[in-house]
């Protein structure tokens, strides 16, 4: 199939790039531009938990809970009580009432109406509370309307700082808007020397660069088609540049460099594009699909974020994936030879052999060492692992922002002035109740340990519903504390629900402990057949599995003591604390993901070798040596894009970003130059087992090695020789055993000729044979 795909993308080179990119600008023009308008801020909830159903009762009965949208903070170290400061801010308020009656519904002003839960006890600071009208999204548009008169806002003697849940939202919003300018701008910068430097030529440099684009450009409009049907988290327009950018040019970074190979092998452009199409082609797409698997667990999470993201960054990666099948043969078809111009440097792909390289060396001495190398680097593993043990969970806040940021600075100033007036308190939700059973629910809270302030109604009671609200006096404690409230034993008649920020956090956890090992089950479970299909092997992706468990695990105890225990939050400029739940599982199905991906990559070559007739330890050998560049180059670029999201000011954008950073790190070096070979070499000939309906199905989906036809007129095994491939075309043990002691005389010749030097040694053997 991939190599009729790459022969008629051949005799259609000129057509199909043009296809693709208008397809892709349509779906740009009809629906990316209107994507901003449709990201949603929400979704973090579990939508069938108690919560949610208590929001829905308390939105249904007394409207949204808008108390704290938006605060200003007043500092006068003078007094707040002067007469110029009071009566300042009562205009200003006012004004901004009356300019905007459409986006404000209510004003709560200490200065209007002083209020002494409204004041600190030294007078020094006080507040006024401004409730905006919209619902949902249109929260956030109000707050960005009356934004501009609200930062111009002055206290004589005095500072104004602007906090709030939906000024935090605003912030959060902003931050990760200022991740994709950064990653799309400072992020393809770097890419493209990296690419430049590899390839040495601008136009093999860009090749790469243009999957990249337009992966993200039809990515992002995909998503916006998707925001019309369902409710789409922002952040995953993050999450969705972050993947789909990176993928895409490690995508087209192999199929640039197995068409340069396959040029410098001799072939005809037309046989080094079906070739290309039917060895990078074919592994490029079904690590593709591998990683689009992983990702795909996530929708077994109820939370609409956790979805809009799985959907997102799966299309993202399919999209790269077929962007570099579909197109990038037609664009090799058309340069040809043509891909080395506008070189920058000179390369020397040809010349250098195999067993001279750091990829084929650094292989070969983990697998003198193996059994020290896999004990070694297992208990490695284990012990990077070991910090996840003190992994703590929490939810979405303004610690999320850096330290040094205003909207966080006036939350965090305002939350220790006035800690009764979190914007974050747990409530208690009781419904069918009369006064005296209300009386009983009331009494029992006042036996609720963890709280702030005793919980008392947010409204008055209507229609036999009522909502108890209390800070908590310290976040950590929210899991404790709504295990308190749920023991509450509710009259006969009444049923109470916690609900509020803390009960929405600690459901959300409950929901990842719940449904986290089914993921794990089925993305193991999924890759592994999948796996199964590529390498024709059983074992083989045991072994992927097994490493990408350790490999992850790994990532983890680093991310959590980095985010969670703060090691090094002062250079980092975060904030160390609890970690998001939700944010958890998506790091562990990209990971796992990335992980699969590269291991697709170097273990199909290393199949490639081995159905060429290579030994195990030489298929490995081969296969790394091969690769290793490749997959190094690789993960520079996915880490030079992570890096461009590491300086995000979103505390969870950062931890994504140095998870990512940290494992391909490892992935590239410690996996798989070390750990693969070892294990492998272990395994020995048991790596290839599999019973044989896997190896016919393997054989389905593989169509061999996807050699093409001679291009000089050798027989088969005259061909191999040429290409340095001795085992190739169905030569048998005893005819590669003929070649062996040939194989030095062709190596000394290549130093001197390439293949020229190999078909010279050809004929020479062809004479020998002819003397006996």
């Amino acid at each position: 199939m991939f190599t009729k795909w790459g022969r008629f993308a051949y005799r259609h080179r000129r057509v199909i790039p043009l296809v693709v990119v208008a397809l892709i600008l349509i779906l740009q023009v009809c629906f990316g531009s209107k994507l901003g308008e449709r990201l949603s801020q929400e979704g973090w909830e579990d939508p069938g938990a108690d919560s949610t159903a208590a929001a829905a009762i308390e939105q249904d009965t007394f409207g949204r809970d808008n108390s704290g949208d938006v605060i200003v903070l007043v500092d006068a170290p003078e007094g707040v009580d002067t007469q110029a400061l009071v009566a300042s801010m009562n205009s200003q308020l006012g004004g901004l009432r009356d300019q905007f009656p459409n986006e404000i519904a209510s004003v709560n002003s200490y200065f209007e109406h002083p209020n002494p839960q409204q004041v600190n006890a030294e007078h020094t600071k006080a507040f006024a509370a401004i409730g905006l009208k919209g619902d949902g999204e249109q929260t956030l548009k109000d707050f960005r309307t009356i934004k501009p008169v609200l930062d111009a806002l002055e206290a004589p003697g005095g500072t104004v700082q602007v906090a709030g849940a939906t000024a935090v939202a605003d912030a959060l919003d902003k931050g990760m808007a200022d991740d994709i300018a950064r990653a799309e701008k400072i992020g393809l910068v770097f890419v493209a020397v990296i690419l430049l430097f590899v390839f040495g030529g601008v136009v093999a440099a860009a090749m790469p660069l243009i999957v990249g684009i337009l992966s993200i450009i039809g990515s992002l409009s995909l998503l916006s088609v998707l925001a019309q049907f369902q409710q789409v988290n922002i952040f995953s327009q993050s999450i969705i540049t972050l993947l789909g950018l990176g993928l895409a040019i490690d995508y087209g970074l192999f199929m640039v460099s197995r068409f340069r190979e396959e040029l410098d092998r001799g072939r005809s452009t037309e046989d080094a594009v079906a070739v290309t199409t039917n060895t990078a082609g074919k592994t490029v797409f079904f690590s593709a699909l591998m990683v689009g698997v992983a990702l795909s667990g996530l929708l077994m999470f109820p939370q609409a974020f956790l979805k809009s993201v799985a959907y997102g960054a799966m299309s993202a990666v399919l999209l790269a994936a077929l962007i570099s099948v579909i197109m990038l043969p037609s664009l090799f078809g058309m340069l040809g030879p043509r891909i080395d111009m506008w070189s920058v440097r000179r390369t020397s792909r040809s010349g250098k052999r195999l067993e001279d390289t750091v990829w084929y060396k650094i292989p070969a001495w983990a697998m003198r060492r193996a059994k020290g190398v896999t004990a070694g680097l297992a208990v490695l593993l284990v012990a990077l692992t070991l910090p996840i043990l003190g992994i703590t969970f929490g939810g979405i806040n303004e610690t999320y922002l850096p330290p040094d940021q205003v909207t966080r600075q006036a939350q965090d100033e305002f939350n220790e002035e006035f800690p009764a007036f979190r914007t974050d308190p747990v409530k208690l939700v009781v419904t069918g109740a009369s006064n005296e059973q209300l009386i009983d629910v009331v009494m029992q809270t006042r036996q609720v340990d963890g709280l702030a302030a005793p919980m008392k109604p947010a409204h008055p009671t209507q229609d036999g519903t009522t909502v108890l609200s209390a800070p908590l006096a310290d976040r950590t404690d929210s899991a404790d504390v709504v295990k308190q409230l749920r023991e509450i034993k509710a009259p006969d008649g009444v049923r109470t629900y916690v609900s509020g920020t803390p009960a929405m956090e600690v459901e959300s956890i409950e929901a990842l402990l719940h449904r986290l090992p089914w993921m794990a089950l089925y993305m193991v479970l999924a890759t592994f057949l999948l796996m199964a299909l590529v390498f024709g092997s059983l074992i083989l992706p045991a072994k992927a599995v097994i490493m990408n468990v350790l490999s992850i695990g790994a990532t983890l105890g680093f991310l959590t003591a980095v985010f969670v225990d703060g090691l090094g939050s002062g250079a980092l400029n975060f904030t160390p604390g609890p970690l998001m739940s939700p944010i958890l599982v998506l790091i562990i199905a990209i990971l796992y993901g990335l992980s699969t991906d590269y291991e697709v990559f170097l273990v199909s070559r290393m199949v490639e070798a081995r159905q060429d007739g290579a030994s195990t330890d030489d298929a490995i050998r081969r296969g790394t040596a091969h690769t290793g560049g490749i997959i190094t180059a690789a993960a520079l670029i996915m880490i030079v894009v992570a890096a461009a999201f590491a300086l995000s000011d979103i505390v969870m954008m950062k931890y994504i970003a140095y998870g990512m950073i940290f494992s391909l790190a490892l992935d590239a070096t410690v996996i798989r130059l070390l750990f693969v070979p070892a294990v492998m070499h272990l395994l020995r000939e048991d790596s290839w087992w599999a019973p044989r309906w896997v190896k016919r199905a393997a054989g389905a989906f593989g169509e061999g090695s996807g050699v093409s036809t001679p291009t000089s007129g050798e027989t088969p095994i005259e061909q191999a020789v040429v290409d340095d491939q001795p085992g190739r075309a169905g030569v048998s043990v005893a005819e590669n055993a003929s070649l062996v002691p040939f194989s030095e005389l062709m190596r000394e010749l290549d130093e001197r000729g390439g293949r020229d030097g190999r078909r010279a040694a050809l004929e020479q053997l062809k004479k020998k044979e002819l003397e006996r």
